[in-house]
């Protein structure tokens, strides 16, 4: 499936044509490729990352793609790949009891797009097309894991924070 848009870069005052693409396991190296940078990006450094991290990403979508209804979509301007998102189905932290019309979470992660082409609604445009996707799948509800960065993207989306709460256990004292 192919969405094109036009991106308008303020800072270059050049307008280009963006196509938004359904992909297939021949763009799956992107997409590692933009999590991997999604990290960097995020203070992460390269020796924090596993040395086999593209075969790691790649094993996982596969069993995503095999189990779990994943589907990535690409940003493209002229022929080179520029941006990408993930999505699936939210596996889980707990048992699921609950019935799918009441809770079928969609999950959203590795949203990237390269620096130059930030800001441009780009971003945006391949998460809606994760949570249209979402919602073609039965889900009801879409989450995801957000920088600071990323932030307001999501609120202008309308995501809301929720109840997650996080303790660093690296920093507190061993309770012995």
């Amino acid at each position: 499936m192919w969405l094109v848009f036009v991106a308008e870069n303020h800072q270059k005052l050049m307008t280009k044509s963006v196509q938004i693409l359904s992909t297939t396991e021949v763009e799956d190296r992107y997409v590692a490729q933009h999590f991997y940078q999604m990290w960097l990006d995020n203070g992460i450094q390269p020796a924090e990352i596993q040395e086999n991290w593209l075969a790691e990403i790649l094993s996982f979508i596969k069993k995503a793609r095999r189990e779990l209804q994943y589907q990535a979509f690409v940003a493209q301007v002229d022929n080179g790949i520029i941006g990408s998102v993930s999505c699936q189905l939210f596996s889980g932290l707990y048992p699921n009891i609950l019935i799918s019309n009441c809770r079928q979470y969609g999950y959203i992660w590795g949203v990237y797009v390269s620096p130059e082409y930030r800001r441009q609604g780009i971003g945006k445009q391949l998460v809606q097309q994760a949570l249209k996707y979402l919602r073609s799948q039965g889900c009801t509800r879409a989450i995801l894991h957000t920088s600071p960065w990323g932030k307001p993207l999501y609120t202008q989306l309308n995501f809301v924070n929720s109840n997650e709460m996080q303790l660093d256990l690296n920093s507190i004292p061993i309770i012995t």
